[in-house]
């Protein structure tokens, strides 16, 4: 009997940690795929707001910056998940 109480609690740890990395992938990749689209928009958009007033550059980097640090949250997101036990 407490061979087989070890080797349930052995799968279901085993089971845990996959779903820690699953978890930890899906944040990243979705992470990923949401900064991806709004640096593409926010990119596109400063660009065309560049050449109506070129003297406010700094603020159309600025808005391009926090569309990419989503990415950088879900990359954070990830450690935590895989880090804890």
């Amino acid at each position: 009997m407490l061979p087989l109480l070890l080797l349930g609690a052995i799968a279901f740890a085993q089971t845990q940690s996959g779903y820690q990395y699953i978890g930890a992938g899906l944040a990243v990749g979705l992470a990923g795929l949401g900064a991806g689209i709004g640096v593409g928009i926010a990119g596109a958009a400063a660009i065309s707001a560049y050449v109506e007033k070129p003297q406010e550059r700094v603020w159309y980097l600025i808005f391009v910056a926090l569309a990419e640090a989503i990415a950088i949250y879900g990359l954070l997101i990830s450690f935590i998940l895989i880090g804890t036990k």
